[in-house]
Protein backbone atom coordinates (compact mmCIF):
# COMPACT_ATOMS: atom_id res chain seq x y z
CA UNK A 1 0.00 0.00 0.00
CA UNK A 2 1.26 3.50 -1.07
CA UNK A 3 -0.21 6.98 0.82
CA UNK A 4 -0.32 9.98 -0.29
CA UNK A 5 -1.16 13.42 1.27
CA UNK A 6 -3.51 16.26 -0.90
CA UNK A 7 -3.26 19.43 0.28
CA UNK A 8 -6.33 20.10 -1.88
CA UNK A 9 -8.52 17.27 -3.31
CA UNK A 10 -11.24 17.35 -5.82
CA UNK A 11 -13.23 14.33 -4.06
CA UNK A 12 -16.99 13.88 -4.62
CA UNK A 13 -17.53 17.24 -6.95
CA UNK A 14 -15.76 19.27 -3.96
CA UNK A 15 -12.53 21.10 -2.65
CA UNK A 16 -11.20 18.79 0.44
CA UNK A 17 -7.64 19.69 2.39
CA UNK A 18 -5.29 17.55 3.98
CA UNK A 19 -6.83 14.59 1.58
CA UNK A 20 -5.38 10.85 3.09
CA UNK A 21 -5.32 8.71 -0.31
CA UNK A 22 -3.90 5.45 0.05
CA UNK A 23 -3.71 3.07 -3.01
CA UNK A 24 -3.55 -0.45 -2.79
CA UNK A 25 -2.44 -3.20 -6.47
CA UNK A 26 -3.65 0.12 -8.58
CA UNK A 27 -6.46 1.17 -7.16
CA UNK A 28 -7.82 3.70 -3.98
CA UNK A 29 -8.17 1.83 -1.36
CA UNK A 30 -9.03 4.59 1.32
CA UNK A 31 -9.86 8.22 0.61
CA UNK A 32 -10.18 10.57 4.04
CA UNK A 33 -9.03 13.66 6.18
CA UNK A 34 -5.23 13.00 7.16
CA UNK A 35 -1.90 13.95 7.97
CA UNK A 36 0.20 11.39 7.14
CA UNK A 37 1.51 10.04 3.41
CA UNK A 38 3.72 11.40 0.68
CA UNK A 39 2.83 14.89 0.07
CA UNK A 40 1.33 16.02 -3.01
CA UNK A 41 1.10 19.70 -3.34
CA UNK A 42 -1.54 21.98 -4.87
CA UNK A 43 -4.63 20.94 -6.35
CA UNK A 44 -4.63 17.01 -6.50
CA UNK A 45 -7.37 16.35 -9.36
CA UNK A 46 -8.63 12.85 -10.79
CA UNK A 47 -6.65 11.61 -14.26
CA UNK A 48 -7.45 13.46 -17.33
CA UNK A 49 -9.16 11.76 -20.69
CA UNK A 50 -8.18 12.84 -23.76
CA UNK A 51 -11.14 11.09 -25.73
CA UNK A 52 -9.98 12.22 -29.63
CA UNK A 53 -6.50 11.88 -30.68
CA UNK A 54 -4.83 11.27 -33.78
CA UNK A 55 -1.48 11.37 -32.65
CA UNK A 56 0.70 11.84 -36.05
CA UNK A 57 -1.07 14.94 -36.86
CA UNK A 58 1.08 16.61 -33.66
CA UNK A 59 3.94 17.15 -36.49
CA UNK A 60 1.74 19.07 -37.96
CA UNK A 61 1.79 22.05 -34.68
CA UNK A 62 2.67 25.19 -36.19
CA UNK A 63 2.80 24.24 -39.64
CA UNK A 64 -0.41 24.84 -41.27
CA UNK A 65 -0.69 28.89 -40.94
CA UNK A 66 1.05 30.16 -43.98
CA UNK A 67 -1.91 31.04 -45.79
CA UNK A 68 -5.74 31.44 -44.72
CA UNK A 69 -6.92 28.19 -46.25
CA UNK A 70 -9.59 25.60 -45.12
CA UNK A 71 -10.30 22.00 -43.69
CA UNK A 72 -9.70 20.74 -46.92
CA UNK A 73 -6.10 22.37 -47.35
CA UNK A 74 -5.26 21.53 -43.87
CA UNK A 75 -6.13 18.22 -45.02
CA UNK A 76 -3.67 18.23 -48.03
CA UNK A 77 -0.75 18.53 -45.39
CA UNK A 78 -2.28 15.88 -43.23
CA UNK A 79 -2.32 13.62 -45.96
CA UNK A 80 1.83 14.36 -46.52
CA UNK A 81 2.76 13.15 -43.20
CA UNK A 82 0.18 10.32 -43.58
CA UNK A 83 1.64 9.06 -46.10
CA UNK A 84 5.38 8.85 -44.65
CA UNK A 85 4.57 6.71 -41.52
CA UNK A 86 5.69 3.45 -40.93
CA UNK A 87 5.56 1.14 -37.62
CA UNK A 88 8.54 2.42 -36.39
CA UNK A 89 8.57 5.78 -36.31
CA UNK A 90 4.88 5.97 -35.99
CA UNK A 91 5.95 3.80 -32.72
CA UNK A 92 8.89 6.64 -31.67
CA UNK A 93 6.36 9.49 -32.84
CA UNK A 94 3.28 8.13 -30.67
CA UNK A 95 5.59 7.37 -27.60
CA UNK A 96 6.49 10.85 -27.43
CA UNK A 97 3.43 12.54 -28.36
CA UNK A 98 2.12 10.10 -25.08
CA UNK A 99 4.35 11.60 -23.07
CA UNK A 100 3.69 15.06 -23.55
CA UNK A 101 -0.15 14.05 -22.98
CA UNK A 102 1.45 12.29 -19.82
CA UNK A 103 3.20 15.69 -18.67
CA UNK A 104 -0.11 17.42 -19.49
CA UNK A 105 -1.72 15.05 -16.34
CA UNK A 106 -3.29 13.02 -19.30
CA UNK A 107 -3.83 8.72 -18.20
CA UNK A 108 -6.28 7.89 -20.87
CA UNK A 109 -6.01 8.28 -24.43
CA UNK A 110 -8.70 7.17 -27.08
CA UNK A 111 -6.76 7.08 -30.23
CA UNK A 112 -8.93 7.64 -33.30
CA UNK A 113 -6.47 5.15 -35.57
CA UNK A 114 -6.74 4.76 -39.59
CA UNK A 115 -3.37 4.34 -40.84
CA UNK A 116 -3.53 0.64 -41.27
CA UNK A 117 -1.50 -0.31 -44.06
CA UNK A 118 1.56 0.93 -46.09
CA UNK A 119 1.59 3.82 -48.08
CA UNK A 120 -0.14 2.40 -51.55
CA UNK A 121 -2.37 0.10 -49.58
CA UNK A 122 -0.58 -2.93 -49.04
CA UNK A 123 -0.94 -4.58 -45.60
CA UNK A 124 1.96 -5.01 -43.92
CA UNK A 125 3.05 -8.82 -42.97
CA UNK A 126 1.14 -7.70 -39.63
CA UNK A 127 -2.19 -6.79 -40.50
CA UNK A 128 -2.53 -4.37 -37.46
CA UNK A 129 1.29 -3.42 -37.03
CA UNK A 130 0.30 0.23 -37.07
CA UNK A 131 -2.24 -0.39 -34.11
CA UNK A 132 0.32 -2.67 -32.18
CA UNK A 133 2.78 0.31 -32.45
CA UNK A 134 0.18 2.81 -31.00
CA UNK A 135 -0.89 0.54 -27.88
CA UNK A 136 2.93 -0.51 -27.49
CA UNK A 137 3.97 3.33 -27.39
CA UNK A 138 1.02 4.22 -25.05
CA UNK A 139 2.86 2.04 -22.39
CA UNK A 140 6.27 2.75 -22.69
CA UNK A 141 4.67 6.57 -21.79
CA UNK A 142 3.10 5.37 -19.31
CA UNK A 143 -0.84 5.85 -20.28
CA UNK A 144 -3.79 4.02 -20.98
CA UNK A 145 -4.99 3.60 -24.45
CA UNK A 146 -7.99 3.03 -26.26
CA UNK A 147 -7.66 2.09 -29.94
CA UNK A 148 -10.03 3.10 -31.93
CA UNK A 149 -9.75 1.11 -35.06
CA UNK A 150 -11.52 2.88 -37.93
CA UNK A 151 -13.85 1.81 -40.67
CA UNK A 152 -12.84 4.03 -44.13
CA UNK A 153 -13.40 3.13 -47.17
CA UNK A 154 -14.61 6.20 -49.86
CA UNK A 155 -13.36 9.30 -50.03
CA UNK A 156 -16.91 11.24 -50.23
CA UNK A 157 -20.47 10.76 -49.23
CA UNK A 158 -21.32 9.37 -52.96
CA UNK A 159 -18.66 6.42 -52.71
CA UNK A 160 -15.83 7.55 -54.46
CA UNK A 161 -12.97 5.42 -54.29
CA UNK A 162 -10.24 6.27 -51.77
CA UNK A 163 -6.92 7.53 -54.01
CA UNK A 164 -3.74 8.82 -52.83
CA UNK A 165 -2.31 8.01 -49.44
CA UNK A 166 -6.06 7.43 -48.40
CA UNK A 167 -5.42 3.61 -49.60
CA UNK A 168 -3.51 3.18 -46.84
CA UNK A 169 -6.49 3.59 -44.72
CA UNK A 170 -8.64 1.05 -46.19
CA UNK A 171 -9.85 -2.45 -45.73
CA UNK A 172 -11.75 -3.07 -49.40
CA UNK A 173 -14.95 -3.57 -47.58
CA UNK A 174 -16.45 -3.83 -43.96
CA UNK A 175 -15.36 -7.62 -44.18
CA UNK A 176 -11.88 -7.13 -45.06
CA UNK A 177 -12.36 -4.64 -41.91
CA UNK A 178 -13.86 -6.82 -39.32
CA UNK A 179 -11.29 -9.59 -40.10
CA UNK A 180 -8.52 -7.56 -39.31
CA UNK A 181 -9.76 -6.18 -36.30
CA UNK A 182 -10.92 -9.16 -35.23
CA UNK A 183 -7.29 -9.74 -34.30
CA UNK A 184 -6.18 -6.87 -32.24
CA UNK A 185 -6.37 -7.79 -28.59
CA UNK A 186 -6.28 -5.28 -25.71
CA UNK A 187 -4.37 -5.98 -22.45
CA UNK A 188 -3.81 -4.44 -18.48
CA UNK A 189 -3.44 -0.55 -20.01
CA UNK A 190 -5.16 -1.11 -23.51
CA UNK A 191 -8.78 -1.34 -24.76
CA UNK A 192 -10.05 -2.24 -28.35
CA UNK A 193 -12.79 0.23 -29.67
CA UNK A 194 -13.85 1.22 -32.93
CA UNK A 195 -14.68 3.85 -35.21
CA UNK A 196 -16.40 4.64 -38.29
CA UNK A 197 -14.49 7.69 -39.76
CA UNK A 198 -17.57 9.38 -40.89
CA UNK A 199 -20.37 9.17 -43.61
CA UNK A 200 -18.11 10.69 -46.13
CA UNK A 201 -15.43 7.48 -45.73
CA UNK A 202 -18.03 5.10 -44.98
CA UNK A 203 -20.99 3.20 -47.30
CA UNK A 204 -24.53 2.98 -45.82
CA UNK A 205 -24.36 -0.48 -46.51
CA UNK A 206 -22.50 -2.07 -43.89
CA UNK A 207 -23.06 0.61 -41.39
CA UNK A 208 -26.17 -1.63 -39.56
CA UNK A 209 -23.89 -4.53 -39.52
CA UNK A 210 -20.91 -3.01 -38.27
CA UNK A 211 -23.29 -1.41 -35.68
CA UNK A 212 -24.38 -4.94 -34.26
CA UNK A 213 -20.27 -6.23 -34.64
CA UNK A 214 -19.51 -3.65 -32.01
CA UNK A 215 -22.46 -3.58 -29.48
CA UNK A 216 -21.07 -2.88 -26.09
CA UNK A 217 -17.57 -1.63 -27.28
CA UNK A 218 -16.42 1.91 -27.13
CA UNK A 219 -17.90 3.32 -31.09
CA UNK A 220 -16.51 6.62 -32.47
CA UNK A 221 -17.56 8.43 -35.18
CA UNK A 222 -16.73 12.01 -36.74
CA UNK A 223 -20.08 13.89 -37.16
CA UNK A 224 -21.00 17.26 -38.98
CA UNK A 225 -17.78 18.86 -38.41
CA UNK A 226 -18.34 20.98 -41.69
CA UNK A 227 -21.40 22.04 -43.13
CA UNK A 228 -20.04 20.54 -46.55
CA UNK A 229 -20.56 17.00 -44.91
CA UNK A 230 -24.08 18.20 -44.03
CA UNK A 231 -24.60 19.08 -47.49
CA UNK A 232 -23.10 16.71 -48.90
CA UNK A 233 -25.24 13.91 -47.11
CA UNK A 234 -28.63 15.35 -47.37
CA UNK A 235 -27.83 15.43 -51.57
CA UNK A 236 -27.32 11.63 -51.51
CA UNK A 237 -29.10 10.41 -48.28
CA UNK A 238 -31.62 13.07 -47.71
CA UNK A 239 -30.99 13.30 -44.17
CA UNK A 240 -28.42 14.85 -41.92
CA UNK A 241 -25.42 12.86 -41.04
CA UNK A 242 -26.62 12.61 -37.65
CA UNK A 243 -30.23 11.14 -38.53
CA UNK A 244 -28.58 8.75 -41.43
CA UNK A 245 -26.57 7.36 -38.37
CA UNK A 246 -29.62 6.70 -36.28
CA UNK A 247 -31.54 4.75 -39.26
CA UNK A 248 -28.14 2.56 -39.27
CA UNK A 249 -28.44 1.68 -35.21
CA UNK A 250 -25.03 3.25 -34.95
CA UNK A 251 -26.29 5.41 -31.87
CA UNK A 252 -25.70 2.74 -29.19
CA UNK A 253 -25.18 2.97 -25.57
CA UNK A 254 -20.96 3.18 -26.08
CA UNK A 255 -21.15 5.59 -29.20
CA UNK A 256 -18.99 8.84 -29.54
CA UNK A 257 -20.16 11.63 -32.12
CA UNK A 258 -17.02 13.49 -32.63
CA UNK A 259 -17.38 17.33 -33.09
CA UNK A 260 -21.12 17.42 -33.43
CA UNK A 261 -20.35 21.14 -34.59
CA UNK A 262 -22.82 21.95 -37.26
CA UNK A 263 -26.78 20.34 -35.81
CA UNK A 264 -30.07 20.48 -36.22
CA UNK A 265 -32.58 20.80 -33.64
CA UNK A 266 -33.55 17.54 -34.05
CA UNK A 267 -29.98 16.01 -34.74
CA UNK A 268 -29.37 17.52 -31.03
CA UNK A 269 -32.37 15.32 -30.09
CA UNK A 270 -31.17 12.64 -31.49
CA UNK A 271 -27.89 12.65 -29.29
CA UNK A 272 -29.69 12.42 -25.96
CA UNK A 273 -28.09 9.51 -24.21
CA UNK A 274 -25.08 9.66 -26.26
CA UNK A 275 -21.40 10.79 -25.69
CA UNK A 276 -20.30 13.83 -27.54
CA UNK A 277 -16.57 14.73 -27.62
CA UNK A 278 -16.02 18.34 -28.31
CA UNK A 279 -12.23 19.53 -29.42
CA UNK A 280 -12.27 23.52 -29.20
CA UNK A 281 -8.95 23.93 -29.87
CA UNK A 282 -8.90 22.09 -32.90
CA UNK A 283 -12.57 23.29 -34.05
CA UNK A 284 -10.68 26.41 -33.70
CA UNK A 285 -7.66 26.23 -35.15
CA UNK A 286 -9.33 24.85 -38.45
CA UNK A 287 -11.92 27.45 -38.44
CA UNK A 288 -14.79 24.58 -38.09
CA UNK A 289 -16.93 26.54 -35.48
CA UNK A 290 -18.62 26.74 -32.24
CA UNK A 291 -20.56 23.87 -31.10
CA UNK A 292 -23.36 24.04 -29.21
CA UNK A 293 -22.47 22.43 -26.16
CA UNK A 294 -24.91 23.99 -23.50
CA UNK A 295 -27.48 22.89 -26.35
CA UNK A 296 -26.93 19.48 -26.31
CA UNK A 297 -25.92 19.10 -22.41
CA UNK A 298 -29.59 19.84 -21.65
CA UNK A 299 -30.78 17.74 -24.35
CA UNK A 300 -29.17 14.90 -22.51
CA UNK A 301 -25.91 14.10 -24.22
CA UNK A 302 -22.94 13.53 -21.91
CA UNK A 303 -19.67 15.97 -23.39
CA UNK A 304 -16.13 14.69 -23.41
CA UNK A 305 -12.83 16.30 -24.60
CA UNK A 306 -10.34 15.53 -26.82
CA UNK A 307 -7.07 17.32 -28.25
CA UNK A 308 -7.86 16.23 -32.05
CA UNK A 309 -4.78 17.33 -34.20
CA UNK A 310 -2.72 18.19 -31.10
CA UNK A 311 -2.77 22.13 -32.17
CA UNK A 312 -2.16 22.10 -28.56
CA UNK A 313 -2.51 19.31 -25.91
CA UNK A 314 -3.62 20.81 -22.88
CA UNK A 315 -7.30 19.35 -21.72
CA UNK A 316 -7.69 22.47 -19.17
CA UNK A 317 -7.76 24.51 -22.47
CA UNK A 318 -10.12 22.23 -24.22
CA UNK A 319 -12.23 22.10 -20.75
CA UNK A 320 -12.32 26.51 -20.30
CA UNK A 321 -12.65 26.50 -24.44
CA UNK A 322 -16.15 25.10 -24.29
CA UNK A 323 -17.58 27.47 -21.94
CA UNK A 324 -15.94 30.63 -23.40
CA UNK A 325 -16.59 29.56 -26.65
CA UNK A 326 -20.22 29.72 -25.81
CA UNK A 327 -19.61 32.90 -24.39
CA UNK A 328 -18.78 33.99 -28.01
CA UNK A 329 -21.23 32.62 -29.50
CA UNK A 330 -24.12 34.12 -26.88
CA UNK A 331 -22.32 36.83 -25.30
CA UNK A 332 -23.12 36.00 -22.03
CA UNK A 333 -21.27 33.77 -19.48
CA UNK A 334 -21.91 31.09 -16.44
CA UNK A 335 -22.91 28.08 -19.18
CA UNK A 336 -20.74 25.91 -17.52
CA UNK A 337 -19.42 25.44 -14.16
CA UNK A 338 -15.85 24.26 -13.01
CA UNK A 339 -17.79 20.73 -11.74
CA UNK A 340 -19.50 20.35 -15.41
CA UNK A 341 -16.30 21.25 -17.43
CA UNK A 342 -14.33 18.69 -14.82
CA UNK A 343 -16.61 15.71 -15.29
CA UNK A 344 -15.89 15.96 -19.13
CA UNK A 345 -12.24 16.14 -18.63
CA UNK A 346 -12.01 13.24 -16.46
CA UNK A 347 -15.20 10.77 -15.31
CA UNK A 348 -17.20 11.25 -18.38
CA UNK A 349 -14.11 10.68 -20.82
CA UNK A 350 -13.08 7.51 -19.29
CA UNK A 351 -16.27 6.02 -19.31
CA UNK A 352 -16.28 7.08 -23.39
CA UNK A 353 -13.42 4.96 -23.60
CA UNK A 354 -14.37 1.71 -21.84
CA UNK A 355 -12.58 2.59 -18.56
CA UNK A 356 -15.21 3.24 -16.07
CA UNK A 357 -13.43 2.09 -13.03
CA UNK A 358 -11.61 6.07 -13.70
CA UNK A 359 -12.23 9.58 -13.51
CA UNK A 360 -12.72 9.96 -9.80
CA UNK A 361 -10.92 10.02 -6.73
CA UNK A 362 -12.98 7.05 -4.78
CA UNK A 363 -12.67 4.18 -3.23
CA UNK A 364 -12.60 0.98 -5.78
CA UNK A 365 -11.40 3.32 -8.91
CA UNK A 366 -7.99 3.21 -10.52
CA UNK A 367 -5.33 5.13 -8.76
CA UNK A 368 -4.99 7.88 -11.15
CA UNK A 369 -3.75 11.34 -9.51
CA UNK A 370 -2.57 14.62 -10.88
CA UNK A 371 -1.03 17.50 -9.03
CA UNK A 372 -1.58 20.72 -10.23
CA UNK A 373 0.30 23.46 -8.69
CA UNK A 374 -0.99 26.41 -6.97
CA UNK A 375 2.19 28.54 -7.06
CA UNK A 376 3.23 29.43 -10.47
CA UNK A 377 2.73 32.56 -12.16
CA UNK A 378 -0.96 31.01 -13.66
CA UNK A 379 -2.16 29.87 -10.85
CA UNK A 380 -1.29 31.88 -7.76
CA UNK A 381 -3.37 33.35 -5.75
CA UNK A 382 -6.52 31.36 -7.55
CA UNK A 383 -9.23 29.40 -5.30
CA UNK A 384 -8.49 26.25 -6.30
CA UNK A 385 -12.05 25.30 -7.00
CA UNK A 386 -11.82 28.05 -10.32
CA UNK A 387 -8.25 26.35 -10.97
CA UNK A 388 -9.96 24.49 -13.98
CA UNK A 389 -10.42 28.16 -15.47
CA UNK A 390 -6.90 29.11 -14.24
CA UNK A 391 -4.22 26.34 -15.03
CA UNK A 392 -2.30 25.08 -17.98
CA UNK A 393 -0.91 21.33 -19.07
CA UNK A 394 2.52 23.30 -17.84
CA UNK A 395 0.90 23.45 -14.28
CA UNK A 396 1.33 19.54 -13.79
CA UNK A 397 3.78 18.77 -11.38
CA UNK A 398 3.11 15.00 -10.70
CA UNK A 399 1.34 12.23 -12.23
CA UNK A 400 0.28 8.77 -10.82
CA UNK A 401 -1.48 6.56 -13.09
CA UNK A 402 -2.64 2.92 -11.85
CA UNK A 403 -1.03 3.49 -9.00
CA UNK A 404 2.66 4.30 -10.90
CA UNK A 405 4.24 7.36 -11.08
CA UNK A 406 4.63 8.21 -14.54
CA UNK A 407 5.96 12.13 -13.66
CA UNK A 408 7.10 13.95 -11.07
CA UNK A 409 8.03 17.67 -10.65
CA UNK A 410 7.00 18.27 -13.76
CA UNK A 411 9.27 15.79 -15.52
CA UNK A 412 8.20 12.59 -17.15
CA UNK A 413 10.48 9.74 -15.15
CA UNK A 414 11.86 7.89 -18.48
CA UNK A 415 11.44 10.25 -21.33
CA UNK A 416 12.92 13.10 -22.43
CA UNK A 417 9.80 14.48 -23.86
CA UNK A 418 10.79 17.48 -25.68
CA UNK A 419 13.86 16.11 -27.04
CA UNK A 420 11.92 12.82 -27.97
CA UNK A 421 9.03 14.89 -29.71
CA UNK A 422 11.59 16.60 -31.45
CA UNK A 423 13.60 13.74 -32.82
CA UNK A 424 10.59 11.62 -33.86
CA UNK A 425 9.03 15.30 -35.71
CA UNK A 426 12.61 15.84 -37.85
CA UNK A 427 12.92 12.15 -38.62
CA UNK A 428 9.10 12.12 -40.31
CA UNK A 429 9.21 15.49 -42.06
CA UNK A 430 12.95 14.62 -43.05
Amino acid sequence: MTTYLAEYAWVGGTIAQNVQIEVTDGRFSAVKPGTAGTRLRGLVMPGLANAHSHAFHRALRGRTHGDRGSFWTWRELMYQVAGRLDPDNYFTLAKAVYGEMALAGITSVGEFHYLHHGPDGTPYADPNAMGHALTAAAAEAGIRITLLDTVYLTSSVDGKPLEGVQRRFGDGDYDGWYERFSALRGGAGARIGAALHSVRAVPVDGMATFAQRTDGLPVHVHLSEQPAENEQCQAVHGCSPTELLDRMGVWQPMTTAVHATHLSDNDRALLAGQYVCLCPTTERDLADGIGPARALADAGAFLTLGSDSHAVIDLFEEARAVELDERLATRQRGHFGAGELLAAATRTGHASLGWADAGEIAVGQRADLVAVSLSSARTAGVDPAGMIFAATAADVTDVIVDGRVIVAGGRHLTMDVPRDLTSAITAVLA
